[in-house]
């Protein structure tokens, strides 16, 4: 992809990335090294605060969860655009992991883990199809419903 399509495709969908997160604890958001981006569980933060906060199907609904995920995916993208100083260095989205504060019952954390690969093959296109695990946690941290991190090639 040329230098600036990822910029002209967030236009385009009438995506703005939020400022980059800065981490709640002492890791990286980011680490780069040789190749790869390993970027760390992101949060559904706006302004610094959560968007929505419980166990998704009994505190949090699913529709909410799954835009958790999508904010999540997005504050991903910002961190890893602050981090290489632009997305043109993407080549490909490898892998996602998707955790989902979740009640007993619910079984459906792929509907939320959607969220967050659906905006990045929105964005991506091909280089944005990954393999994915999307696990139903207890908690998680700040009482999120949701956490994405993502595994990232690089030119």
């Amino acid at each position: 992809m040329p230098s600036d399509e990822i910029e002209k495709k967030l236009q385009e969908l009438g995506i703005v990335l939020p400022p980059p997160p800065g981490p709640i604890g002492a890791y990286l958001p980011v680490n780069l090294h040789g190749s790869y981006a390993w970027v760390s569980g992101m949060l559904p933060l706006r302004d610094g605060k959560l968007t929505s906060e419980g166990l998704v199907d009994s505190e949090v609904a699913v529709a909410k969860a799954k835009e958790a995920a999508r904010l999540c995916a997005l504050n991903a993208l910002s961190a890893m655009k602050s981090a290489l100083g632009g997305l043109d260095r993407v080549e490909r989205i490898v892998r996602v992991g998707v955790f989902v504060a979740s009640s007993s019952s619910f079984v459906s954390q792929v509907d939320v883990a959607n969220g967050a690969s659906g905006l990045l093959l929105e964005i991506f296109g091909d280089r944005g199809k990954h393999a994915r695990a999307a696990v139903g946690v207890a908690r998680l941290p700040l009482n999120a419903p949701v956490e994405v991190e993502m595994q990232v090639a690089l030119r």
